[in-house]
């Protein structure tokens, strides 16, 4: 890590995200998916959100995604970017887009996934932008 990337915290693991977090380890995306109604969700839950059936797999998401929206984070020793990725799914998720020069990051802009070690050893999902 260099000096000016910031750290990322242990995430909290529980033993129905453990298998996400498995999975980040080998360097996949794991998203849920309803097998009575068919919807993808994220974060990882055992019931689904949208007809709370307990019928839920897992399954590897592409990768690929596109920003919805983000905010530079300037007033920090490392400054970064957060944002909401919706992937290509169709779900949306709070992560980071790095690798990037921060005055360049857009709305709608394709990001691609990649990896970040956490404090405690786990990979946490983050995005960079796809070169046009």
């Amino acid at each position: 890590m260099s000096e000016s990337e910031r750290s990322y915290p242990q995430p909290s693991v529980t033993v129905e995200t453990q298998p996400f977090w498995d999975g980040t380890a080998q360097g996949i995306l794991l998203l849920k998916r309803c097998r009575d109604c068919g919807e993808t969700h994220y974060y990882p839950r055992a019931l689904c959100p949208f007809c709370f059936s307990g019928e839920t797999e897992w399954y590897e998401a592409s990768g690929q995604g596109r920003i919805y929206t983000f905010s530079v984070m300037r007033r920090v020793p490392a400054p970064y970017v957060i944002a909401f990725v919706t992937l290509a799914e169709g779900v949306s998720m709070m992560t980071n887009i790095v690798d990037c020069d921060l005055d360049a990051v857009a709305i709608g802009q394709d990001v691609q996934l990649t990896f970040r070690e956490t404090e405690g050893g786990y990979a946490l999902p983050v995005f960079t932008p796809v070169a046009a």
